[in-house]
């Protein structure tokens, strides 16, 4: 989840070599073998990409404020859910839950 939020802050090189690995599930010696650099430096590499990215969280904190987001939205979710169906409540509940749907589409 790190690199989805912070990778774009990555070089292109790193980006490429870390996406070989975390979404193409490649080993470090095909990385190193497609890059044209040693498995040492790919782990090496790699070692970095993960540092740059925790450092990028500890500073900015995005993936915290992110994932307690996500948990307020579940928890209002759960609460609308338990609003009876019919009459004002009903139709609370189903505003509630469209500005959820909402405020999901956009974190």
């Amino acid at each position: 989840m790190l690199f989805d939020i912070y990778g774009e802050l990555l070089t292109n090189h790193q980006q490429s070599v870390y996406l070989d690995l975390v979404e193409s599930d490649m080993s470090l010696s095909e990385i190193a073998d497609k890059h044209g650099i040693t498995r040492q430096g790919a782990h090496d590499l790699i070692k970095r990409c993960d540092k740059i990215l925790s450092d990028y969280e500890s500073k900015l904190g995005l993936l915290g404020r992110f994932l307690k987001m996500q948990g307020q939205i579940d928890e209002l979710r759960q609460l609308a859910d338990s609003l009876p169906s019919d009459g004002e409540s009903g139709r609370v509940g189903i505003r509630i839950r469209e500005i959820l749907d909402s405020m999901e589409e956009e974190i």
